[in-house]
């Protein structure tokens, strides 16, 4: 009885055991780890900078792991919190990551592709808290954004058309979003095999694949944002009560300057100027002052990341003293519920594999019936999204219709039919 009562009043004692728990980080775990870090460094001023990152990571941690409390003790809104969290755990898990980067450069690689998978779950569980929010706000939202004025494209995406408003525009920006969660790890996972064959050659834009990947890096990461700059456009309105700017902003700095501030450093290493300032020859030297360069730059920034995240991403107002909070166990789990992701990534699979199939079915008719399209005119490609289900594309080649359609995001307006589903129907009429 008296274990239950304890587990019960969780929200009671979990602040103290934070607190407990970190001053032991600080007074066991830190001196270790500075020790360790003053026999890895070479000389008193790599020792310096070590100190000086660690400060600031110190300052970082407590700020993002109180905020992640309050959320847990005040657990009143799971849709939504759940992701905040997701969010909040960025600070910590780049503040180590950078700081251990930092002290051991050998194994800056492995720890930065750790990094950049976390930055790819970050993007998508902002989506999601979007998403989440709009819906309990809007379950309606592909009619509301279907009655709206057109959202245009805008730099650098300009000269792509338009996506209609309503169901399209939320699909093409979801699976827009979704493609950066699988492209992210992918080009990690090149770039550790690329380094096992010494073939990767991070730093050097001249020779081995570390330009092409950050290239693929770069485009993927590019047209996430802006897939979410562009849904945030089209739904402002809906989104004014939650004030969305400043967490637009607090997510997008911290990614784009992480990202971008490396790509500086790396062009500065290839002009020579890193070389130059620190007084180094040798190409390993250059790249390990480059490495170190970037990551202590992100333990400085983490602090800042830190304190706009908790004003950003306050726990102010899912404060409910009428709700009765979950259990320890219930909170804590579903902050490591993963199977939201799963679900939508099996979704985006088989939305690009249903594309495929269209397209390369679509390309063998049009092969077949070459003369007959220099009569009637170029083939129509059927579009990757329909808005309208019922909307039907003529097939002048095969003399008959065939129609296809999206199933909607199922945190937004969720249809039953899948994709896979319409896709048979639509098979079965053109065979009739």
């Amino acid at each position: 009885m008296l274990k239950l009562n304890f587990l019960r009043e969780w929200t009671q004692w979990l602040r103290p055991l934070v607190a407990l728990v970190y001053s032991v980080i600080i007074l066991v775990l830190v001196p270790y780890l500075t020790i360790a870090a003053f026999e890895e460094s070479t000389t008193k001023k790599d020792s310096f900078v070590y100190l000086i990152a660690g400060i600031f990571v110190m300052m970082a941690v407590p700020i993002s792991f109180w905020e992640i409390v309050q959320h847990m003790i005040h657990y009143t809104k799971p849709s939504l919190q759940k992701h905040i969290i997701r969010i909040l755990w960025m600070v910590p898990i780049y503040a180590f990551n950078a700081w251990f980067g930092l002290v051991f450069p050998t194994r800056v690689l492995y720890l930065n592709s750790l990094r950049e998978c976390y930055e790819a779950y970050v993007i998508y569980s902002f989506m999601k808290f979007l998403f989440n929010y709009l819906d309990d706000a809007d379950p309606f939202l592909e009619t509301t954004l279907a009655k709206k004025s057109q959202t245009k494209h805008i730099f650098p995406f300009c000269w792509m058309t338009n996506w209609r408003m309503g169901r399209e525009l939320i699909h093409r920006c979801k699976h827009g979003i979704l493609q950066y969660t699988i492209v992210r790890p992918m080009t990690s996972l090149a770039a550790i095999v690329c380094d096992w064959f010494g073939v990767y050659h991070e730093g050097e834009l001249s020779t081995g694949s570390y330009p092409y990947i950050i290239a693929v890096n770069n485009v993927s990461q590019i047209f996430a944002m802006y897939c979410l700059v562009l849904f945030y456009r089209a739904t402002k309105e809906e989104l004014a009560p939650m004030k969305p700017i400043g967490k637009f902003l607090s997510i997008k700095c911290v990614i784009f300057f992480s990202f971008f501030q490396g790509v500086i450093i790396t062009i500065l290493v290839n002009a020579g100027v890193i070389s130059q300032v620190f007084d180094v020859e040798t190409r390993d030297s250059v790249r390990e002052i480059a490495s170190k360069l970037q990551n202590f730059l992100i333990c400085i920034e983490m602090f800042l990341a830190s304190i706009a995240h908790y004003f950003t991403f306050t726990h102010v107002p899912f404060i409910n003293l009428t709700y009765q909070n979950p259990s320890v166990s219930a909170a804590f789990s579903a902050m490591w519920d993963v199977s939201d992701i799963g679900a939508d990534l099996k979704e985006h699979f088989g939305i690009m594999g249903d594309s495929i199939r269209v397209v390369i079915g679509r390309g063998y008719i049009i092969e077949s019936s070459e003369s007959s399209s220099l009569i009637s005119g170029p083939s129509k490609i059927l579009p990757y999204y329909v808005i309208d289900p019922s909307m039907e594309v003529s097939d002048q080649d095969e003399g008959s219709k065939t129609s296809l359609s999206k199933s909607s995001d199922p945190t937004i307006h969720s249809d039953k039919t899948t994709n896979s589903d319409k896709v048979s129907k639509s098979d079965n009429e053109s065979k009739k």
